[in-house]
């Protein structure tokens, strides 16, 4: 009740009409409209139809629109930032998911690269590498600087700028790319490369450019500038198996990074970017193409001067020409074959120094090359080795096959072959060890051994004859009587004693040679002969060093010591000397100097050897064929002595003439025996008839006096 009904006295009763009414007139009305009332099963089917029932003012609608309109651009900004966030956190996960699948980054390491072996002749120069990587690591400071400037050029030009990822440089290479100027172009960094040649696969996925991209923060971080461009010089890939700067101008130019030109330095760093399509082996014109975009882009960014470039573009480089059969690759094989015993596993880049002389090397390449294309389809002859080492055992030329591209099989070292006659001055020193000398006689006439009836090459005997004409006339019936008459096993222990390491069978016919053995182990066997009797191990390193100088081997010693007696040595020299002076390998001789040998050739004619010294050099030579057929009457005292004969020649050169170790035995008489009559009950020898495996000429009146009186007539 208000304060005007008391004062009136009067009691009115509340009234809410005029309220109603009131509120219904309101403006602000707060009653539910029909579009507001809950309705069950769905939408209100009247509020699409119900319409406003007041229009706000003019005023207040003006301000709505307003706010309409800013709530528009509102929206852009709002919208914009949420997907912006979203995207952030959606590449963030991504970035972390595959960070996950590397290793963790407090543990991560860069791989070592592997090991690389140099191998080096005995005047330093290299013979070849061997090894995953195809040459070894090199530094900054050994490279010409324009080197490493080229691949910066070409590569990344902005190296030293950015911090392992390059917007801008990807920003253009997508430029370039669309608008197709320069070619295609891509967007990785050298340090971006490295990452992936270091860490990941050549696969092109976005998995693996994430991990590329993670792998090249953390490199940038952890290396230097310089660092990481060493690396990357090392461990780029240049096609033909050549992984490194230092293997690929070895490759592609038979010389050291340190010596390459500007030319040269261009035609590498624009090798990178597809090895296999711009190798200057095989497609010279792209690589030099290629390696005038890259001379231009470093004069362009003032690496080089204008002078430099001009120069370098008008002689182009050129990939060096492989000549020869590769035999260098024949020593090199033979030195990682024994390089594990010296020094275990190699964990680093190693040289090794051998004892391989590089003249001669080529020379006995030529010597046998030039034979057998000349007279090998001729004579039937396919294939060849060539072994020739000091007396002390050094390793000078080592000649596996006819051609190393074709046949990397090492038959000096690896293939055993029955050595013929010879193998025959091993039973010889053995019956001058029981007591005999170069002038006993022995009868050569037919011999049955158990139904075994070996015979002279010519089907003709001499009768009774001294040991030193038996062996310069390589006669087979006295040496397999000599053989019976000291014991086969005698002769296998002295062949061991001078260093046949293969297995030898004692019976007859070895003394024939008909047990294999190896081109390398008969010629240091034959090397006692020439050193004045000392044992000897074929060797060929004489030193390994690692990259930083230190010295992991050096040879020392000088063999097995005496394993002939002075005395008998010379005795035996004094045979070889005859058989090069008047027997099978007179033809091979080499006037002025005392040279001693023996001639070889097997059953069927399926081996030919030649085998001689000097008291500078002991060579072999072996021709044959891998399928082990027959050649067409190939004696060793043919085309073996003729390809030995060469070699020594040039081998010895302008050198002073020296004596056999040890001396030549003499004997009282004359020590060559020819009988020019024929001995009764023995077919007459015919003049001109090959006698072993030399044709045989009557003898001198005198002799033939001398022999008479001796023997009666």
């Amino acid at each position: 009740m208000n304060d005007r009904s008391r004062r009136n006295g009067e009691r009115r009763e509340p009234s809410f009409e005029r309220a109603r009414e009131d509120y219904e007139r309101d403006d602000d009305d707060l009653r539910l409209s029909a579009e507001d009332r809950p309705y069950r099963g769905g939408r209100n089917p009247v509020a699409p139809r119900q319409q406003p029932r007041r229009q706000k003012t003019e005023g207040r609608g003006g301000r709505k629109q307003r706010r309409k309109g800013r709530s528009f651009f509102g929206r852009i900004f709002y919208w914009g930032l949420v997907l912006g966030l979203w995207a952030v956190l959606g590449v963030g996960g991504v970035v972390a998911y595959h960070a996950a699948q590397l290793p963790p980054i407090d543990q991560l390491t860069v791989p070592k690269r592997p090991p690389n072996i140099a191998i080096l002749a005995a005047d330093g120069s290299l013979l070849a590498n061997r090894g995953e990587t195809g040459g070894r690591t090199i530094t900054l400071g050994e490279v010409p600087p324009y080197l490493p400037k080229a691949f910066v050029a070409i590569e990344d030009r902005r190296f030293y700028e950015h911090f392992g990822i390059d917007p801008i440089g990807l920003t253009r290479a997508v430029v370039n790319n669309v608008t197709k100027r320069g070619g295609v172009q891509g967007g990785s960094t050298l340090t971006q490369q490295l990452a992936k040649n270091l860490f990941l696969t050549q696969e092109r996925t976005a998995a693996r450019k994430i991990q590329e991209a993670i792998l090249s923060l953390w490199l940038e971080r952890t290396y230097t500038k310089d660092q990481i461009l060493e690396l990357y010089l090392n461990r780029v890939y240049f096609g033909s198996g050549a992984y490194g700067v230092e293997a690929a101008a070895q490759r592609y130019f038979n010389k050291s990074a340190r010596s390459v030109t500007i030319a040269e330095a261009a035609m590498l760093a624009g090798l990178v970017q597809a090895p296999s399509r711009l190798a200057p082996n095989r497609n010279p014109e792209a690589a030099e193409k290629r390696a005038q975009l890259v001379i231009a882009a470093m004069a362009d960014q003032g690496l080089i001067t204008p002078a430099s470039a001009k120069s370098a573009l008008v002689a182009p480089a050129e990939a060096a020409e492989r000549t020869g059969a590769g035999s260098v690759n024949y020593a090199a094989d033979y030195v990682m074959d024994v390089l594990d015993d010296f020094i275990g596993a190699i964990e680093g880049d190693v040289t090794v120094l051998t004892t391989i002389d590089t003249k001669l090397q080529a020379s006995a390449e030529t010597m046998l090359v030039e034979a057998l294309n000349a007279q090998g389809a001729k004579q039937g002859v396919g294939q060849g080795a060539i072994v020739s080492m000091a007396p002390d055992g050094a390793l000078r030329a080592l000649i596996g096959g006819r051609d190393y591209t074709k046949s990397q099989f090492n038959r000096a070292t690896a293939a055993r072959r029955q050595p013929g006659s010879a193998f025959k001055p091993f039973v010889y020193l053995a019956a001058l060890e029981n007591g005999l000398t170069p002038d006993a006689i022995r009868d050569d006439s037919p011999v049955s051994i158990r139904g075994w009836q070996p015979e002279n090459n010519s089907r003709t005997y001499r009768g009774p004859v001294t040991l030193q004409t038996a062996f310069a006339l390589s006669l087979n019936t006295v040496v397999v009587k000599l053989n019976q008459e000291i014991g086969p096993k005698e002769a296998v222990r002295v062949a061991q004693r001078l260093g046949i390491n293969s297995a030898l069978q004692a019976n007859p016919s070895l003394a024939l040679g008909t047990s294999e053995v190896t081109p390398i182990e008969l010629t240091s066997a034959y090397a006692s002969f020439a050193n004045g009797g000392k044992g000897v191990l074929p060797y060929v390193i004489r030193e390994v060093k690692s990259l930083s100088g230190k010295v992991l081997y050096a040879r020392k010693g000088s063999g097995f010591g005496e394993v002939v007696k002075p005395q008998i040595l010379s005795m035996m020299n004094a045979m070889f000397n005859e058989t090069m002076v008047r027997g099978t390998g007179s033809k091979a001789n080499i006037p002025g100097w005392e040279m001693g040998g023996k001639s070889g050739t097997t059953q069927d004619f399926r081996d030919a050897w030649f085998v001689g010294f000097s008291s500078r050099l002991v060579t072999a030579v072996w021709l044959g064929n891998d399928d082990n057929s027959t050649m067409k009457r190939v004696y060793g005292s043919g085309l073996p002595a003729e390809i030995w004969s060469k070699f020594m020649k040039a081998a010895h050169a302008g050198q002073q003439p020296a004596p056999l170790p040890g001396g030549l035995w003499h004997s009282g008489p004359k020590s060559i025996f020819e009988p020019g009559e024929p001995v009764a009950g023995i077919a007459p020898r015919p003049q001109g008839a090959v006698e072993g495996d030399r044709a045989w000429t009557p003898p001198p009146p005198q002799e033939k006096n001398f022999l008479e009186r001796l023997f009666g007539g």
